[in-house]
């Protein structure tokens, strides 16, 4: 009886470590995206070098 119970226990204890594993990796996952957004739109709402869009070039 007493090892059915520490097996439950164990099971139990080892499901909930796997959930807290997953869910830190989501939320890592989820951190670097957020981080990798901020950067690309950091760089496409800079603005542009000195010089850089005063002509138009109409031969393209």
């Amino acid at each position: 009886m007493d090892t059915d119970l520490a097996m439950n226990l164990l099971t139990a204890r080892t499901a909930m470590t796997q959930h807290s594993v997953q869910i830190a990796v989501v939320k890592k996952a989820h951190e670097m995206q957020t981080e990798l957004l901020d950067t690309l739109m950091q760089t496409a709402l800079a603005a542009p070098p000195p010089g850089q869009g005063l002509r138009i070039d109409k031969q393209a």
